[in-house]
């Protein structure tokens, strides 16, 4: 068992800690679905993407290896997305992805914002799990945008 107790929770600080957002995402995504394009544009450059625009990149890290990750990218008007949230197989169900949700709505907060929104996949059972225990809940048909994501099936929402 990892010791969740050592793990920190950051902001995305260097190139390493890009690419480790990069393939942290990526080996989770292929697994289930495939890269699309939405996909590549952030996890190519999650600072111009993410960062620079207002948002912010957490990594989770275990000495000197992140073990997980999330985005805040905001949306305007107060509201922001959760996004590309990815712990490393041996890291899942441990809490690390709990303490990362948080600290991005945490952020999000200091930020203004709103309401943080996120889309997934019903396939995903204990990310969705993991999303309802942090006080998302699952928005109706109509309350959906049109998603960059043709795996997105589940749009989530949390009112701050």
């Amino acid at each position: 068992m990892p010791d969740t107790a050592s793990v920190v929770i950051d902001d995305l600080a260097t190139p390493a800690d890009a690419v480790a957002f990069r393939t942290l995402n990526e080996a989770w995504i292929t697994r289930f679905f495939a890269l699309e394009d939405a996909d590549r544009a952030i996890l190519g450059d999650p600072v111009g993407r993410v960062v620079e625009p207002g948002g912010a990149v957490f990594v989770a890290r275990l000495g000197d290896v992140v073990v997980g990750c999330v985005g805040i990218a905001p949306e305007g008007d107060g509201v922001f997305e959760l996004v590309k949230m990815a712990v490393a197989d041996d890291h899942q169900g441990h809490g690390t992805g709990r303490r990362l949700i948080r600290a991005a709505i945490d952020r999000a907060r200091e930020l203004g914002a709103r309401r943080v929104t996120l889309e997934t996949n019903s396939a995903l059972g204990s990310a969705v799990h993991l999303y309802e225990t942090s006080g998302f809940r699952h928005l109706a048909p109509e309350e959906r945008h049109v998603s960059p994501y043709a795996r997105a099936d589940v749009a989530m929402v949390l009112d701050l």
